[in-house]
């Protein structure tokens, strides 16, 4: 079939979850005999078109705007995506949009109204997850924009147990147009990455154990109950560094908080990485944590098992789903830098233990997140949608 797939983000524009999901989705598509086109947000130093095998991505341009408000830009973002997908529909006849998140809903339900196209939409987050409930104007109009997606989609993907049952009770939606399909991770995205002992040198002493963060540095990540849970550790196992990699708008309130906390020391923030720094990083760390308060899935974790090293998750959303407290990983309760300490001594402490739970995570990883699997139930809710469509319009 033909699909058409808008999303803000598509690697190398990175700036979360979704870019990730969407580029390993489509090329699974693609390697399965579809043509997948995706409409993306041009990234500086990228090519306007490139085709890979059977996937096709359009980068658009954003119109430059004065004004500070993000749903203005977003708004121009739509526009230009209406301008690139217009074209490639009076070219061609797709058999179904895709969209991911409510930053393309303006540009979905145009598209899905004056071609007829049936439209399905993964929702990754939500507004009200994020801020636990609205509070803001600006809240409220993205809020009101994800019911417009929803409600225009004949059918909503989520990743996650937990996410479906938001989206019921806050867009008031039945459960039987919510498919849960987790996401997928590259399971040989390590294979070829070695241990780098003088790559890890400039992170962390011989003698140090690295423990290891990474992600957009936002409150709902938990950076903050990480470093709370620092001082803790340290009295119990001293030979201890902590790596946290990624940008956002709390890095100088963390950088703050650490000093405060007297840890300054003890912590390596390392802005922005790349793919390539990223992987050594996890090779060569020892415990990967993720401390988030809202998490609809959390990618970051299926990583952390695939290389190999065990992960501390909070008990929240999806991540509470992937992971089963000392079996697979580690949980800790959401928000408590106490309890979080804890996992993370007894990893630091039982090598027998975080062997084993790595062992069991990357066995669990390959069963049931893979990418054969879950494309397979993509593909499925397309054919799905498709048919709803054709016999709603055939009369």
């Amino acid at each position: 079939m033909k699909i058409l797939m808008l999303s803000w983000e598509y690697p190398p524009r990175i700036i979360g979850g979704i870019s990730r999901v969407v580029h390993d989705l489509a090329h699974m598509l693609g390697n399965c005999g579809n043509q997948v086109h995706i409409v993306t947000c041009w990234e500086d130093g990228t090519p306007d078109l490139e085709i890979e095998g059977n996937v096709t991505v359009h980068r658009v341009h954003v119109r430059e705007v004065s004004t500070t408000n993000f749903i203005e830009w977003v708004l121009q973002l739509n526009f230009s995506m209406l301008e690139t997908a217009v074209k490639l529909l009076q070219e061609n006849r797709f058999d179904i949009i895709h969209a991911h998140d409510w930053l393309v809903a303006y540009a979905a339900k145009v598209l899905k109204n004056s071609f007829s196209i049936p439209l399905i939409s993964t929702i990754h987050a939500t507004e009200f997850g994020r801020n636990n409930g609205i509070y803001s104007d600006m809240q409220k109009a993205i809020n009101d924009v994800e019911v417009m997606l929803s409600e225009e989609s004949r059918k909503l993907i989520v990743n996650s147990k937990y996410m479906k049952e938001e989206i019921k009770s806050i867009f008031n939606i039945s459960g039987d147009k919510i498919s849960v399909i987790s996401n997928g991770i590259e399971l040989d995205k390590f294979d070829n990455i070695e241990y780098d002992f003088k790559f890890r040198n400039n992170y962390a002493a011989p003698n140090e154990k690295i423990v290891f963060f990474v992600g957009r540095l936002v409150s709902e990540k938990g950076v903050h109950v990480l470093l709370n849970a620092i001082p803790k550790i340290i009295r119990s196992y001293n030979d201890v560094k902590f790596v946290i990699a990624g940008k956002g708008p709390c890095l100088n309130s963390l950088i703050e908080q650490s000093r405060n906390l007297k840890i300054q020391n003890r912590v390596y923030f390392t802005g922005f990485v790349g793919e390539e720094v990223l992987q050594k990083l996890y090779k060569c760390s020892d415990i990967a944590v993720f401390p988030s308060t809202y998490e609809p899935f959390g990618i970051v974790a299926l990583e952390g098992m695939v290389a190999g090293i065990p992960v501390v998750v909070s008990d929240t959303g999806g991540l509470m789903e992937i992971v089963e407290h000392r079996v697979n990983g580690m949980k800790f309760y959401s928000g408590n830098s106490n309890s979080l300490a804890d996992c993370i001594l007894e990893l630091l402490c039982d090598d027998n233990l975080a062997r084993q739970i790595s062992i069991n995570a990357l066995k669990n990883v390959h069963k049931l997140y893979n990418w054969n699997r879950i494309t397979e139930q993509i593909l499925h809710e397309y054919n799905y949608v498709i048919s709803q469509y054709n016999s709603s319009n055939r009369f």
